[in-house]
């Protein structure tokens, strides 16, 4: 269904949506890193509490945004585009 999505757009805005997914893509590898951090700091500081996994929560909704990029990937592909 979310190729249907990207199948509505012209070729231009393809490639346009690929450079802002692949800027959002790194702040979101800097944010997975920061709240793992901050849970493998509270996890040594105070051992594991819900506030210790409470990140992680985030860091999964992160990680699951990730599947729009494949689609994304996918559409660019199939219309050979570079």
């Amino acid at each position: 269904m979310k190729e249907e999505k990207f199948a509505k757009y012209s070729d231009q805005e393809l490639l346009d949506k690929r450079k802002n997914l692949k800027t959002q893509l790194i702040i979101n590898a800097v944010l997975i890193g920061f709240l793992i951090g901050i849970s493998i700091y509270g996890a040594v500081k105070n051992g594991f509490t819900f506030f210790t996994l409470f990140p992680l929560v985030f860091v999964f909704f992160l990680i699951k945004n990730k599947t729009d990029s494949r689609e994304l990937e996918n559409e660019i592909k199939s219309r050979d585009l570079k």
